[in-house]
């Protein structure tokens, strides 16, 4: 009979290790759209809506599987979201026409909702001190984002594009049987009828679970959409190949999804506001520098016209990005903080919630990239987009948290003098 700390390990790590299988295929058009849209003479904005398709439906599905995570338990459903993946994404390596490929990625994209499956599901295994870490750990599995970089640009260059949805089928099959052979349910952890469907929902009532909705939006919705865009990115501005663009897009991927558990770390130590705030800031940097597109001015001098080129070069650009990863793996950690400490007794439902807003930036970011990149003609136009949600962000915050805790310190302080 294992122990209860046995199964603790067990369900984070087939937990986490699930999720980033699922992660990978949920990123997969990141590698293989570029063959796919040079195949089909795909624009900026067509390119946008082929990768961001399997994000809308995990963005969706998010909201209804945290609450069946509530009533049923994650164990039953992380397996059955798995197993339904499985045939999508096959078909994929099957498709011919545009619309098929939007198809099928809708479906294969249920494997996005597994985020507010698992996080929910490893929660309740800890107690609430070890939460943040374990859900950090868990939330690691972002990193199959880098791990579709590193991986499919290969089998791309070998085998062809088709070859990618055909591997990844048998390695969601093979994990959703290794995840329910070596996880563990505990009857205690679902709510089953005791709680109504009208009772979960009435959290949207809530203008804190928005205010974190709009947090999240940012460190994963932005991640995500980010993720998508990269190696693109790199090709058309820099003019890499499909391998190098791919490797340096995962320097913002990797850090973005394994840095996770620091940030869990980080939460559960100097708690969710002070970290989410400082994550906030450093994203603000980031993406103002990297918002200034690559520029040629002449100044007419005493000696002549003199040319000058701005912009950032591969190496700057890649470091910037890096850092934001990192950043943003902190965040991402830091808001789920928040929904542990003040929602612990419908926490798949709040996470649901939250999930679903971050994946419907993650899939509305990248169609607003292309559409940007066409209507502009500025590649870095994508970075000046997330700079203006980050700003309200800060504001929201600002006026919600820093200056209500300084007003509340304020009145205490004079109560005590009084």
């Amino acid at each position: 009979m294992a122990t209860h700390k046995t199964k603790q390990l067990s369900v984070l790590t087939m937990s986490t290790l699930s999720f980033t299988v699922c992660f990978m295929v949920w990123m997969m058009f990141a590698v293989i759209g570029i063959p796919i849209k040079t195949l089909l003479q795909l624009n900026e904005t067509q390119f946008g809506l082929l990768t961001a398709m399997p994000v809308l439906t995990g963005s969706l599905i998010r909201l209804p599987l945290g609450m069946l995570t509530d009533r049923f338990g994650g164990r039953i459903v992380f397996f059955v979201l798995m197993l339904s993946t499985v045939v999508p994404i096959y078909l994929i390596s099957q498709a011919t026409q545009y619309w098929q490929f939007l198809v099928a990625g809708l479906f294969v994209g249920v494997a996005g909702g597994s985020f507010s499956v698992g996080i929910a599901y490893c929660a309740r295994w800890f107690e609430k001190k070890n939460q943040g870490f374990a859900m950090g750990i868990f939330g690691a599995g972002n990193s199959g984002a880098a791990v579709t970089k590193l991986v499919a640009p290969s089998i791309v260059i070998a085998y062809g594009w088709n070859m990618v949805p055909q591997v990844y089928a048998v390695a969601m099959l093979v994990t959703a049987l290794v995840f329910w052979f070596f996880s563990f349910d505990d009857p205690s952890h679902k709510s089953g009828a005791a709680v109504s469907v009208k009772e979960q929902l009435a959290a949207l009532k809530d203008p804190k679970v928005w205010k974190y909705c709009q947090y999240y939006s940012i460190v994963f919705g932005g991640y995500v959409g980010l993720s998508l865009w990269m190696t693109k990115y790199y090709v058309s501005e820099y003019g890499f190949d499909l391998k190098t663009a791919a490797l340096l897009a995962a320097c913002f991927s990797l850090p973005g999804g394994v840095l996770r558990a620091m940030g869990g770390w980080m939460s559960d130590k100097w708690g969710a506001h002070k970290v989410t705030w400082w994550v906030l800031w450093l994203s603000w940097i980031c993406l103002f520098v990297l918002s200034y597109p690559q520029t040629e001015f002449t100044i007419k001098t005493v000696s002549g016209p003199q040319t000058y080129d701005i912009g950032l070069t591969p190496t700057v650009f890649t470091i910037l990005m890096f850092a934001m990863g990192i950043a943003w793996a902190v965040g991402k950690a830091s808001v789920f903080k928040y929904i542990s400490d003040d929602y612990p007794h419908n926490i798949g439902v709040v996470s649901g919630i939250v999930g679903l807003a971050g994946g419907l930036g993650g899939f509305l970011l990248p169609i607003m990239f292309g559409a940007l990149v066409d209507l502009t003609g500025v590649r870095s136009s994508c970075f000046m987009l997330m700079y203006g949600v980050v700003w309200v962000s800060l504001i929201w915050m600002y006026w919600t948290e820093v200056r209500a805790t300084t007003i509340l310190h304020r009145r205490v302080a004079v109560d005590t003098l009084e």
